[in-house]
């Protein structure tokens, strides 16, 4: 094909792979924080966000991201021109010299991965029917436009304060604030699960926590890397940020627990990660690597506090997606505001002798996503919750949601019975067994 850059078009086809992995690395990660008796319906929330949305990302989603749209309603959504993809067919990006199918598959991934992330606030209490009409339903009314507003050439990207422009290289406001502010407005919808605050519901396998934190790991290098939409410096600077920061956020995570409560966790190490992973992804190609480990321990820390706000304010936020996607989120967009140096990018922040412009407009950025994704979440939440309920009955979450939702459970556990009680004791172990 003339125009053609295949280096490009290989990095981001990789990088659209490793984006792809991140959704099953979620379902294990959230999978092993659940509860034993419902990891399957956990883990199933977001393979099912893997097949929705990607249908209808090609069908609608892309064009309503990314379409130039025409009128008064361009800066709020895209248009229909590249509904199905077809028109994109053998087309190549002028500038960037790619495919432009590789760039919807790619961003397609990105969509994929948001709307699973809001399952984890929810889990051992909703519908899974209701879940699946969740998906197509925000990603439509809220995960499209956010896009078309921040990458798509909408609203977020059309704010200019003092000639500061809106920075987010990967997804700080479109994916984390976005998913985390959903998430909330969905524990308010569900309500807080039976005996929250009295029982314990501690990750029932942390090896599945660990294993899913580093595909989310490995594979946000593609998140990351890919979005520098070249394999140049700005990919490498993007990469080095990445580890980095996440490193950091460990380091400070535990730090945090081992003063709090005189131990470090396995949980805490893979919850500090995803922290740093989420802080660092708006700034990815806009902060020195300095910068990067001063935002990594930022976010590790203050995200460590942030999980427990739901015990202060009676939010059941069950996995942590609040106090970890939308506090890391809200940090690393406005750290940009005093960590941005145009040793990494275009613009200086405060503490590089910015005038203060760039944090005010991330700030406008921030709060404009919220709110919408907030607002529109909960209406979404309790118009579903009015049609068909949203929320299981009481004796389907007591009895755990996989055997009564999928005939299924992860585990064994009767047959485990059946075989010691079936099976004789060795001999000279009888003394020991007592």
């Amino acid at each position: 094909m003339e125009g053609l850059d295949t280096g490009t078009t290989a990095w981001l086809l990789i990088s659209a792979a490793l984006v792809m992995l991140m959704t099953p690395g979620l379902a294990f990660f959230y999978g092993g924080m659940s509860r034993a008796k419902s990891v399957l319906n956990m883990m199933l929330m977001s393979f099912a966000s893997i097949a929705v949305v990607s249908v209808l990302w090609v069908l609608v989603g892309h064009t309503l991201t990314y379409g130039g749209g025409s009128g008064p309603l361009s800066p709020f959504i895209g248009g229909l021109d590249d509904a199905g993809l077809s028109s994109m067919i053998g087309e190549i990006d002028e500038e960037g010299g790619y495919p432009l199918l590789v760039d919807a598959g790619f961003q397609m991934m990105f969509a994929v991965i948001t709307v699973a992330l809001i399952s984890g606030a929810i889990a051992d209490r909703a519908k899974f029917g209701a879940w699946l009409l969740f998906v197509p339903v925000w990603s439509l009314l809220v995960y499209f436009p956010v896009a078309h507003w921040v990458w798509g050439g909408g609203l977020v990207q059309m704010l200019n304060i003092g000639g500061a422009e809106v920075i987010d290289f990967a997804g700080g406001t479109a994916v984390h604030i976005n998913a985390g502010a959903a998430a909330l407005a969905l524990t308010f919808v569900l309500g807080r699960r039976k005996g929250f605050g009295s029982e314990s519901m501690r990750p029932h396998n942390l090896p599945f926590v660990l294993l899913g934190a580093a595909l989310l790991w490995f594979g946000w290098f593609g998140f990351n890397g890919g979005s520098a939409y070249a394999a140049d410096a700005s990919a490498a600077l993007a990469l080095v940020n990445t580890q980095v920061a996440t490193a950091a956020a460990t380091g400070a995570w535990m730090l945090v627990e081992r003063l709090r409560y005189g131990k470090v966790t396995a949980l805490g190490f893979a919850s500090g990660a995803i922290a740093g992973l989420v802080a660092i992804t708006p700034a990815a190609a806009d902060v020195t690597p300095v910068g990067a480990i001063a935002l990594g321990l930022l976010a590790g820390g203050v995200c460590a506090y942030a999980i427990s706000w739901k015990y202060r304010f009676k939010y059941d936020d069950a996995l942590d997606v609040v106090g970890i996607h939308m506090v890391g989120g809200i940090i690393g967009s406005l750290a940009l505001g005093l960590l941005a140096s145009e040793a990494a990018g275009d613009i200086d922040g405060l503490l590089y002798g910015g005038d203060g412009y760039l944090l005010l407009v991330q700030l406008v950025a921030v709060a404009g996503v919220a709110l919408y994704s907030f607002v529109l979440t909960y209406a979404i939440g309790k118009a579903i919750d009015l049609v068909m309920g949203f929320r299981i009955p009481v004796h389907v979450e007591t009895n755990g949601l996989d055997g009564e939702l999928h005939a299924e459970t992860a585990y064994a556990f009767d047959e485990l019975d059946e075989y010691e009680l079936s099976s004789p004791t060795p001999p000279g172990e009888e003394v020991a067994s007592r």
